[in-house]
Formats: C-alpha cells, sequence, structure tokens
C-alpha cells in the first residue's frame, strides 16, 4: 500500500519538490517555537531558589555617578531607620536585586590548581538569607560570628558545588576567584550550600552561583540595593513613607523602589513577549503556507479527475479516493518532515545548545511540531479529497 501512495507522488516529483521545501522549512520554524515553548515550560516550573512574595527593592543611586563607598555608619542609619516602620519586619542590602537585569560573573577555582568554573555572584549582607526565605541544604549561612575570619565565608549552589567538588561535601571546602596563575587571588571557605539560586527569575537558565558576605566593617566596596520584608498584604502607597523615610538618612541620594512583585511581572513579560512574536510570526508563516497547500491540492485533484474516474469505473469507492488523497498528502508531509528531523537531530547529538535542547525536550517537541504540520495536511487535503471523491465515475471520465 505505501508503494501504491507513493508511485503518484513520484510521478508528480517535481511539483511536489518545492511544496516539500515549503512543508520541511515551515516544519523547522514551528520545532524551534515549539522547543523554546518547551523550555520556558520547563524552566517556569523549576525552583528559583527564593520567595519574592512581601519583599521591595531600594536602589540607591548617589549623584555624579559616585562609586558606592562601605560607610558602616550609613548603612547602620539606613537599617535602624528603616526597621522603625511598623510595616518593615526585615532589612538586608546585596549589591543588586533579584528580578534586576544586572550579572556579576567571575571564575572560582581550588587553591591547589586542578578544577575550576565560572559562576554569577551576589554580596549580600547576613540577613538577605532571611528577607529572602532562601531554604538551605546543607551546612549554615554566614553571620556576624564570621567577622574577621581568615577566609571569607560564601554560599554556593549545588551544581557550583558539583563542579568544583565532585563526589564530596563542599562544606568546608576552600576556593579561590580568579583564574589559577592569576595574582592578588582571594580565598574562601564554603559555609553553606543551596540547592539552587536563580535570581533573574523563572525564566533563568540554571547555572553556577555563589554568594559572598558583605560586611559593613571590612568590604571593600559598599552594595546599592537594600531589599525589605515587609508585612503581608502592604500597599503601594506605602511607597510614599518609604521614600521620606530614605530621605532623612541621605537626602542628596535618589531612589527607586519597586516591590519583588512587580520586578517580576515586567521581567516575565520581557522574556514571554519574544517569544510570543515568533509565535505570531509562525502562525502568519504556517497560515501562508496552509493556503499555498490547499491550492495545489486543489490544483492536483483536477487535473486527476481522469485518472479517478478511472479508479471509480473499476470498483473504487468513494470512500477509497478521500482515503487516498489524504494519504498521500501524509505521505508527502511527513517525508518532508523527516528531511528537517535529519537536520535537527544534530543538534542534541552534537550538544551545541545545551540543556536548552535536551533529548526529552527535542523529542517533545518534535512531536508537537509534527502533530500539528499533519493536523494542518489533513485540513488542507479534506475538501479537495471530498470533492474529488463525490464525482461519478462518468463525469469524471468525461472530464476535460
Amino acid at each position: 500500500m505505501f508503494r501504491q501512495f507513493l508511485k503518484p507522488i513520484w510521478k508528480r516529483k517535481s511539483r511536489n519538490l518545492m511544496l516539500s521545501l515549503e512543508i520541511g522549512l515551515t516544519f523547522v520554524v514551528v520545532f524551534a517555537i515549539a522547543a523554546a515553548a518547551c523550555r520556558y515550560y520547563q524552566l517556569y516550573h523549576l525552583p528559583i531558589g527564593f520567595d519574592y512574595t512581601d519583599v521591595w527593592s531600594v536602589q540607591m543611586e548617589q549623584p555624579n555617578d559616585e562609586g558606592m563607598k562601605n560607610d558602616a555608619l550609613t548603612y547602620d542609619k539606613f537599617k535602624r531607620s528603616l526597621e522603625a516602620l511598623p510595616q518593615v519586619q526585615q532589612v538586608a542590602f546585596a549589591n543588586s536585586s533579584p528580578y534586576e537585569h544586572s550579572t556579576w560573573r567571575t571564575t572560582y577555582s581550588l587553591p591547589e590548581g586542578g578544577r575550576e568554573a565560572d559562576s554569577d555572584l551576589m554580596t549580600v549582607s547576613d540577613e538577605f538569607f532571611a528577607v529572602m526565605d532562601m531554604p538551605l541544604t546543607e551546612g549554615r549561612w554566614f553571620s556576624s560570628a564570621d567577622e574577621g575570619a581568615a577566609r571569607e565565608p560564601v554560599v554556593i549552589n549545588r551544581r557550583l558545588a558539583e563542579a568544583l567538588f565532585p563526589g564530596k561535601s563542599a562544606i568546608g571546602q576552600i576556593l579561590s576567584d580568579g583564574e589559577q596563575g592569576s595574582k592578588d587571588r582571594q580565598q574562601y571557605t564554603v559555609a553553606g550550600v543551596v540547592e539552587d539560586l536563580r535570581n533573574h527569575g523563572e525564566y533563568m537558565v540554571p547555572t553556577n552561583f555563589l554568594i559572598a558576605r558583605f560586611s559593613t566593617q571590612t568590604s571593600k566596596r559598599g552594595v546599592t540595593t537594600i531589599l525589605l520584608k515587609v508585612k503581608p498584604g502592604t500597599e503601594r502607597v506605602f511607597e510614599s513613607t518609604l521614600s521620606n523615610q530614605l530621605k532623612l538618612v541621605r537626602n542628596d541620594w535618589s531612589y527607586r523602589i519597586s516591590p519583588l512583585s512587580d520586578l517580576r511581572r515586567s521581567r516575565l513579560h520581557d522574556t514571554v513577549v519574544p517569544l510570543i512574536v515568533f509565535s505570531v510570526i509562525a502562525g502568519f508563516l504556517l497560515l501562508m503556507v496552509a493556503f499555498g497547500l490547499f491550492g495545489v491540492l486543489w490544483q492536483n485533484t483536477t487535473q486527476r479527475i481522469p485518472e479517478i474516474g478511472l479508479r471509480r469505473a473499476i470498483g473504487a469507492t468513494a470512500g477509497d479516493i478521500y482515503r487516498q488523497i489524504i494519504a498521500e498528502q501524509l505521505l508527502l508531509t511527513t517525508l518532508a518532515m523527516l528531511v528537517g528531523l535529519v537536520l535537527l537531530v544534530q543538534l542534541p547529538i552534537t550538544g551545541v545548545l545545551g540543556e536548552n535542547l535536551s533529548w526529552p525536550l527535542f523529542f517533545v517537541a518534535a512531536g508537537v511540531s509534527m502533530a500539528i504540520m499533519a493536523l494542518v495536511s489533513v485540513l488542507c487535503a479534506l475538501y479537495p479529497a471530498w470533492r474529488a471523491s463525490r464525482l461519478s465515475p462518468t463525469q469524471a471520465l468525461h472530464y476535460e
């Protein structure tokens, strides 16, 4: 039966070649959109490592774009002044806020050499973990008890721990910043391990992460972000009160105040909009292919009316004609998609996209895109097949 369907396609191979190329290219575009959507869905359901609810961010900006200096007295004033507000439960400092478009990245390695890994970095005060309600997997958080320690304590995520210390506990291990052989390398001691931290939110690709300690006494540089844990149900009108309180400490600075829920919404919007735009473009492309496919099928069916009449005259039923035309179109679409899959399968084989296109994601995206293309092909073939099946043998044989 396969040969029976393949023979008419081969007879019109020159005409079907361009149609197959169009179907194949559309399949690749639909696959790309499906793979991106599946990856976004997967990332959205991974843990981010913190709780953004009831947390507000304050970005401090000095005049004349001066670098933030580590002034213990100023930070202490900010902390005591903000904690005096009845809406504020806890105050922490950090070099950046979650969901902000800011990334610090450096290389960490073992002091004796051998292993090294690039990692995102945040510098935070001791209260950060309580404000962000972060779960600890192993070890402990750093605290004021670490003030003056020979090696600065850090908290790392599981991914970085496995990269630098595979097969053993990371707690108490020593690592250094900078590439091996570089000068002025600083050593750190791993105090705690978290399962994961994705500070850019739900659509951030998991990566190595290290959290360093900010101390108003010993850190070389200051930080520019205040994170506030506020009481549940705090309204946005609190922003005015908060701004006034901040200006009581430093009236010459400017402040950008945002609940993390707003920053999260903005970040999700910025990430999803490009996917929606490409999906709309792919939808229009799919629609154009559908119209072209429908026209070609109509023309092919019209040219084959004498052939259809001969088949009806020798005993083929209307259902046989109907199924033949649809099956031929599905076979043509399947052959075009198989060629596309041969090219696309190179991506997970070579690992060029890493975790963004793992084998499970590839199979899901391939299945979804193949189902969409098959559905479009069947819908385009339904009316031409129905029209051909309605012809009587006498009409078909006398058609000119």
